[in-house]
């Protein structure tokens, strides 16, 4: 009886200390890819809701493949509504961030423009959303807008100077224009030229990647890259 105690504890600490050696033997990235990924989300347009675009196509999915192509434990949610404006943003930012993001990305303002929205309720309803955020403490990258060429120089200098003074004023960081590099060229847009085709929606994720990865690299949890 003795015996087989003895040997039923010799077993229980042999499994205990190899369990011990494997956790100081996996990488530190190992236990990274394990933990829950960090949730983005992804608050915007028909931009960022892919319109016109197989899911798997659209912004928030290819953004979320190559945060984790990078080695990011990400999942990214689409929080795009066709059509919205920054109003509509701002209405619906308690509902969004019943999700618990850990980062946001405010991609509001194409359809403003479009409208020809006065920029200064543009102004006061993104810098509602970004108040919030602020004060939620949920680190926020701030993606920016130009207005439309023909609502005249005044309106564009009123629109495009926005974003630059509310990401100075709340220290998030700017990508500048959303569209950079896929706006007005019809090779990477869909039929109606406002839409960026799947080729245009990698041009968009490519850009804005360096910008989201350097928000996640700042968060406190270091679990964030695997």
């Amino acid at each position: 009886m003795r015996h087989r105690l003895f040997n039923a504890g010799a077993k229980a600490a042999a499994a205990a200390g190899l369990a011990l050696l494997a956790l100081v033997a996996v990488p530190e990235g190992r236990l990274a890819a394990a933990a829950e990924p960090v949730r983005i989300l992804a608050l915007g347009d028909s931009l960022t809701a892919g319109y016109g675009l197989p899911e798997q196509d659209g912004f928030t999915a290819r953004l979320q493949r190559a945060l984790r192509d990078k080695g990011y434990q990400a999942d990214v949610i689409n929080a795009g509504v066709s059509g919205d404006t920054t109003a509509g943003g701002r209405a619906r930012l308690e509902w969004a961030l019943a999700d618990q993001p850990q980062a946001v990305v405010v991609a509001l303002g194409a359809n403003d423009g479009l409208r020809g929205i006065d920029p200064a309720s543009t102004r006061e309803n993104l810098d509602a959303i970004l108040a919030t955020l602020k004060e939620r403490e949920v680190p926020t990258l701030l993606a920016g807008m130009y207005a439309p060429p023909n609502l005249g120089r005044d309106y564009g200098e009123r629109f495009n100077a926005i974003y630059p003074e509310l990401a100075a004023k709340y220290d998030v960081p700017l990508y500048p224009f959303f569209l950079e590099g896929v706006a007005l060229d019809r090779k990477l847009n869909q039929e109606d030229g406002m839409h960026p085709n799947a080729q245009g929606v990698a041009i968009m994720v490519d850009g804005i990647l360096p910008h989201l990865t350097g928000l996640l690299d700042d968060l406190p949890r270091r679990d964030v890259k695997g």
